[in-house]
């Protein structure tokens, strides 16, 4: 498995990590590139111009990276690193996870709502189910994820997933089997790197229900 939570089943180009040392499938990795005036810029859509500079989609190694000067040795010359990176980089791929679960909303890959998920589920539609990390561990344990390195994501809060369906805050979601779904799985395990969620379970304490924007 990746540092980034992600299995290699994919025959994707693989990138060295300048953190780690170790190489991977790129899906797994955080693409960086360098900006008109020598800053290091995170490119998580993968499509900026210039030479790509990787690391892995991994808090610690992208501190690494920047404390111990590996961008500027990377890109070979002097580099400026901004201030609170893995937060920038974090936000960056959070947003993007956002915005591909709501693209399968609108798509029609993806609801959210207990009675929804649950039907989803019994039926077989569903292959990936999405809980809130702050959501109640004994109303999530009602809820059983497809089997499978991809049937679960759970680095999302309730409010994040909300997002992503145009509500206050969602506890369950699942999706379907699609392109989209293999997208979104995709960033959901980067921000588990990013977050130190080791498989984007880490559970949570608060008890709420889904609830729409008033």
């Amino acid at each position: 498995m990746t540092r980034g939570g992600r299995e290699k089943d994919r025959d994707d180009p693989e990138r060295k990590c300048i953190a780690t040392g170790e190489s991977q499938p790129k899906a797994g990795l955080i693409r960086f590139c360098l900006g008109p005036e020598g800053q290091i810029v995170p490119d998580v859509m993968g499509k900026l111009p210039g030479r790509g500079i990787y690391v892995a989609a991994d808090r610690a190694a992208i501190e690494k990276a920047a404390k111990k000067n590996l961008f500027s040795r990377a890109a070979r010359q002097p580099v400026k690193v901004p201030d609170g990176l893995p937060d920038l980089v974090e936000a960056l791929v959070l947003q993007r996870t956002i915005d591909m679960l709501s693209m399968a909303r609108k798509a029609g890959d993806a609801v959210t709502g207990y009675e929804k998920v649950k039907d989803w589920l019994m039926k077989g539609s569903a292959v990936t189910l999405i809980q809130a990390s702050d959501g109640s561990e004994r109303g999530k344990t009602k809820l059983h994820a497809p089997e499978g390195d991809k049937g679960f994501i759970g680095c999302l809060s309730a409010g994040e997933i909300g997002l992503a369906f145009g509500r206050e805050r969602a506890i369950h979601a699942a999706l379907a089997a699609g392109g989209l779904r293999s997208r979104v799985v995709e960033e959901a395990a980067k921000l588990a790197g990013l977050r130190g969620q080791a498989g984007g379970d880490d559970g949570g304490e608060t008890a709420m229900k889904d609830t729409k924007n008033a």
